[in-house]
């Protein structure tokens, strides 16, 4: 099996970010995951925008499931990897990890969905899917510098 594509996504971390003690507050890595995901959506040549205006669909996440293991601190540079593990016809798996200089700080494990914006659970369409399949099998693997 051929190893899917990486994107990375760098970012500094800001004082806006942390708590009192200069660490990151660990809500906002989910922040920066759903930043790191929308780039590489945008990596891939996929407008949430476009999605949503001409589609009537979005990505939303169903399912995260977070391993904080080491802080992030006020000015680290870090990065995120995004990995889309599986594309299915309403839903899609990734991985995504912070890193600062190649240390994993923090893991997450995720399910997106695809997303009628009338309400509901909505297949994806074709394009989005070949898209994300595109990516996963390492045709689309231009990294984003933030």
């Amino acid at each position: 099996m051929a190893e899917t594509a990486v994107h990375q996504f760098p970012l500094r971390i800001y004082y806006e970010d942390t708590d009192a003690g200069g660490i990151v507050y660990y809500a906002n890595y989910l922040r920066f995951a759903e930043r790191a995901r929308s780039e590489m959506l945008r990596a891939a040549g996929i407008e949430s925008a476009r999605l949503m205006a001409e589609d009537r669909v979005a990505l939303a996440v169903r399912r995260c499931a977070v391993d904080y293991l080491k802080p992030a601190r006020l000015d680290d540079e870090v990065v995120v990897e995004t990995e889309v593990v599986k594309v299915g016809g309403a839903s899609l798996d990734a991985r995504q990890v912070v890193r600062r200089g190649g240390e994993a700080l923090v893991r997450m494990e995720l399910k997106l969905g695809c997303m009628s914006l009338d309400g509901g659970v909505a297949r994806m369409p074709a394009e989005l899917r070949r898209r994300l399949r595109d990516f996963v099998d390492g045709e689309t693997t231009r990294a984003i510098q933030g």
